[in-house]
């Protein structure tokens, strides 16, 4: 299982970025794609989940500013990110998580958004 991160770097106070999620060696319809970040210091944290039907849930802190989505057709998840804030800085992870019997749960190695003001 592979889940494959891309789109993170530098942005600025007020500007966008789009984060991709490239999943293989799963079935991706059956798994509920999520976005976290975990900032220096801090715990580990939901930014966004996409269920295989398209519910979103969002964290309240980027709810109206981030948007989740999915390709299943291409195995990918995306996260466009705007109006970003400095306080969005933070390493982003992928994740798969599947909830039927038996439950997987998997996650990508990071991507790094830095936002400055």
């Amino acid at each position: 299982v592979q889940l494959q991160a891309s789109g993170g770097g530098l942005g600025q106070a007020g500007g966008s970025l789009r984060l991709s999620c490239a999943a293989s060696g799963i079935t991706f319809s059956n798994y509920i794609m999520g976005w976290y970040r975990q900032a220096p210091g801090k715990q580990r944290e939901l930014v966004a989940t996409v269920s295989s039907g398209g519910t979103t849930n969002y964290a309240d802190s980027v709810e109206g500013r981030f948007s989740i989505s999915r390709d299943n057709t291409k195995n990918t998840a995306y996260l466009q990110m705007n109006s970003l804030k400095p306080e969005d800085t933070a390493v982003y992870y992928c994740n798969a998580r599947r909830t039927v019997t038996p439950s997987f749960n998997y996650w990508g190695q990071g991507t790094q958004v830095t936002v400055s003001s």
